[in-house]
């Protein structure tokens, strides 16, 4: 998967990201491993085609495979400690990556609130819809 990640603006993003209500919704569950696959849409009753997809990618996962190239994971990190989100396009889908190996309610939220941010929206303005999911079987190391 590593060689897939190109670097993504959050401004080459729908401006509605920015000004709308917007509620992100998981299309699988956040247990179910390093890459959880959604959507946001914007709230606004009159809006039709305010939806995008939006991914979110645990870049620390290394098992079986590396999900992000060393360079990736850095920057990644070096987003996060700043309070920020480093944007990545994955198979032509903006994805969020997130430091670690796995998702939790906090961490989603916490990655939503800081993409927010990053569009210049207030993140009281976003909304996350989770499926639980199963977790996932790994082996042991």
């Amino acid at each position: 998967m590593k060689d897939a990640l190109t670097d993504l603006d959050p401004f080459d993003l729908p401006d509605w990201l920015g000004t709308a209500d917007v509620t992100w919704t998981s299309e699988t569950g956040v247990r179910a491993g390093h890459h959880v696959a959604g959507r946001l849409h914007a709230d606004d009753a009159g809006s039709t085609d305010q939806d995008v997809a939006c991914d979110l990618l645990a870049i620390d996962e290394a098992y079986p495979l590396p999900v992000a190239s060393d360079d990736v994971r850095k920057r990644a990190h070096q987003a996060w400690r700043h309070g920020q989100i480093l944007l990545l396009e994955h198979e032509s889908r903006p994805t969020l990556a997130v430091p670690g190996t796995a998702f939790t309610a906090d961490l989603v939220l916490d990655a939503l609130s800081r993409l927010a941010k990053a569009v210049g929206a207030s993140p009281d303005r976003y909304v996350a819809r989770l499926r639980i999911g199963v977790e996932s079987r790994r082996g042991s190391r």
